[in-house]
Parts: C-alpha cells; structure tokens; sequence
C-alpha cells in the first residue's frame, strides 16, 4: 500500500504515512508484525515502528510485543464522519424493512475515490468469504453499487476512471476491459439498476439502486445481495428489483424531507 501522493504543498508527509499504517489493517490482515506493516505501507522498518508505538500510546493500536492490531478506538476516527453524514441513520430503517421483505442483505454505500464504502448494513445471513462491516471498501468496477455510483460521474470523471484503474478478474466473469465496464455503466445510467453476477465472488450476486439527495443528485447506492441460485432472472426483476426501487424511493424522500446532505 502506497502512501496518496502529495498534490499540495500543504501536504504533511508524516500525517498521509500515519493513516496509512492504521489503514493497512483490513479484514484479511487484522493482525501483522513490524515486518508486515512496514511492507505494506513501503516505510522503513524504523519508521513504521515509531508510527505504530505512537498509535499505542494513543489507543488505537494494541500490541502483544510480536504483532500488531488496531482498537476500538478507531472508529472514533470515523464517527464525526458518519455523524454528520446522517445518511446511515436516515438509511437504516429502511435497509431493515426491505431485509426483512425479502429476506436478504441490504446495504448502503458511498464513493470514496476509486472504491465504494459501506456506511450502513442489515445482514441476514454470511454469503461471502469476507465479513462485511461498516467501513468495508470494495473496488468500485465489480461492485453493483458502485456500478451505480460510477454512472452518476461527469463523463471526463469517469473516462478518467476507466483510463487510471487496473482491472482483476476476481471470478472469470468479472468485467475486466474499459470498453465492457463502459458498456454495463451506460446501462445503469439508463436502467438505473444494475446486476452484477457472481464478478466479486462465485456464488454472490447482487442489484443496486442510486440513491439521491435533497438536490437530486446521486449520492449513495442501495443494495441487495443474494446467493447467485436462489432466483431466477425472472424472479429477480419481479421480486428484488421493485422491492429495491421502492426502498431507493422511501430513502430520497426521507433525505429531502430532512434535508440530509451526504457530503462532508
């Protein structure tokens, strides 16, 4: 994990170097040892040191004096974020009827750069191999819901993106070429539902809706996630997509009413 390159000559090196070492603990790294973290974040073993004792001395990171792992409190970092955004909250009553209609997962994401966030979940059962939580980041290309954020870019935006991005075929039917993420973004634009089948894992399928602010802008995406054979394409779009439709509906009405902006 490279450090974001400066851009500013108020750029303060040590702060991006900091947030890097609390960020290259995930899911699939929980816990790693000197040696990992200064490989991640391509610091030096002496440097990465210093980073992560002051973390301890500050209480986001816990160590046992072989490996590291970050605290709890390291949500504080992300709760004035998420407190001021009040869309997770506007978001989750929603998110919990429609699992409860249909029986599925639902989430609700945002884009942060090149990948989507997840800021609000109701999981009704584990149908991936990695856990997913508040915070969790996904590429945005083989995500449905990032699909639908990705759509709603300026054109310039979103050639950018597909010129910058390097593509991985995570499944064998992941879209891995500009011109067919392209193809399926255009779509969304006009559909404004996107499926993506079992491209982020095998056996996982997934629709997404944008969601909009009180301006009529999108600035969210709602979600439902399925195990990839337990409907039909005709069940599908007769059961999940109306049922997401109404839900993106219900959250825009509500994020207008209360004038809710998602943005920081």
């Amino acid at each position: 994990m490279t450090e974001p390159r400066a851009t500013s000559p108020d750029h303060v090196q040590s702060l991006a170097r900091g947030l890097a070492v609390i960020r290259c603990f995930d899911a699939a790294h929980p816990q790693r040892t000197l040696a990992d973290v200064a490989r991640a974040t391509e610091l030096s073993r002496p440097t990465a040191r210093r980073f992560l004792l002051t973390l301890v001395e500050l209480g986001y990171v816990r160590t046992d004096g072989a490996t590291f792992a970050l605290t709890p409190a390291v949500l504080e970092l992300g709760y004035s974020y998420l407190s001021s955004l009040g869309l997770p909250e506007v978001a989750l009553p929603h998110l919990e009827a429609l699992s409860a209609e249909v029986g599925e997962s639902s989430s609700v994401s945002v884009l942060d750069g090149d990948d989507v966030v997840y800021v609000a979940r109701v999981p009704v059962r584990r149908i991936m191999t990695v856990a997913i939580t508040i915070g969790t980041r996904f590429p945005a290309y083989v995500t449905s819901m990032g699909r639908v954020l990705l759509a709603a870019l300026p054109d310039d935006e979103l050639d950018a993106y597909l010129r910058r991005t390097d593509f991985t075929d995570l499944t064998g039917r992941t879209a891995v070429t500009p011109e067919s993420l392209r193809d399926r973004i255009l779509a969304a634009r006009s559909d404004g539902i996107v499926v993506v089948d079992q491209e982020l894992e095998v056996g996982l399928r997934s629709l997404a809706a944008p969601v909009h602010g009180p301006d009529g802008a999108v600035v969210a995406a709602l979600n439902i996630s399925t195990p990839a054979a337990r409907y039909t394409d005709e069940d599908l779009h007769s059961v999940l997509v109306p049922a997401l439709r109404r839900t993106a509906a219900a959250i825009d009405a509500d994020l207008t009413r209360v004038g809710v902006t998602t943005q920081p």
